[in-house]
């Protein structure tokens, strides 16, 4: 079966609103016509903030939000390269008005498992979204799955594809399709795309790489999905949670090592 194959099952996606998802939306609506989205809001930089300086204290999570406005602030300068990533891999980021789209709260409210339980998909997509709860996830009947812009389990958590070159081992640059389990990217693998930045890509543009050129096995794995063919990989590599640079860590990379 190739990704160009249509299929009449209809499952869904859970994101949050963004180029890089919709990324995906086309490209699984390609492949499957019956495709609905759902839409959750974005939670607060407040409530974002307050998690993760109880996790990590107040230093760290303060030098995150810094790293996470500077980097809202610089994708303007990285548009051309941007659009190169776009026109090489043949995606599109335009909101298809046809999809059906319904907005929830968030991943784990009572909206949203109304709203699965009204579209009976025979699988489920999460892209750009909130972890799932436990009891979110027992609640759903289908296979649910996620795009995870890192290779796990060595890059789980945020900024994959940044933190694999501060490792210097871009050879695990790319991006992971796996099961969802109540852990951060801990599911089982189900299939992974390597590719490699250019010497222009950043931290504004190693998402958007990759996921423009991991489309295919989303596809592919949502096609095991409803054909109840799904093979998890057995992969035997160290498993570590990452997060956001603080700014100092990303200024220090980025002018001692020309990371950014």
């Amino acid at each position: 079966m190739t990704e160009r194959e249509t299929r009449t099952e209809t499952v869904a996606m859970l994101i949050q609103p963004g180029p890089n998802p919709e990324i995906v939306v086309n490209a699984v609506k390609a492949a499957f016509p019956n495709l609905v989205v759902i839409e959750e809001q974005p939670e607060s930089k407040k409530l974002f903030i307050r998690r993760r300086a109880k996790k990590l204290g107040w230093m760290q999570a303060l030098g995150q939000l810094a790293t996470m406005m500077v980097s809202k602030f610089g994708k303007r300068f990285t548009t051309a390269r941007a659009q190169e990533i776009i026109e090489e891999f043949g995606v599109s980021t335009a909101i298809d008005s046809r999809i059906r789209r319904i907005m929830v709260p968030s991943a784990n409210s009572p909206e949203l498992l109304k709203a699965v339980g009204d579209i009976r998909p025979a699988a489920l997509l999460l892209v750009s979204c909130r972890m799932m709860k436990a009891e979110t996830l027992s609640a759903i009947a289908c296979p649910v799955l996620n795009f995870h812009a890192g290779i796990n389990p060595q890059y789980r958590g945020l900024q994959g594809g940044y933190w694999s070159r501060i490792q210097s081992d871009e050879a695990n640059f790319g991006a992971t399709v796996h099961l969802v389990d109540p852990g951060v990217d801990t599911g089982d693998v189900l299939y992974q795309q390597r590719t490699k930045p250019s010497k222009r890509d950043t931290m504004h543009t190693y998402p958007l790489l990759q996921t423009a050129a991991s489309t295919g096995i989303v596809v592919q794995a949502l096609h095991d999905a409803v054909a109840g063919k799904l093979k998890p990989l057995k992969i035997a590599a160290p498993s570590r949670q990452w997060y956001h640079p603080p700014i100092w860590t990303w200024l220090w990379n980025g002018v001692t090592r020309g990371i950014w």
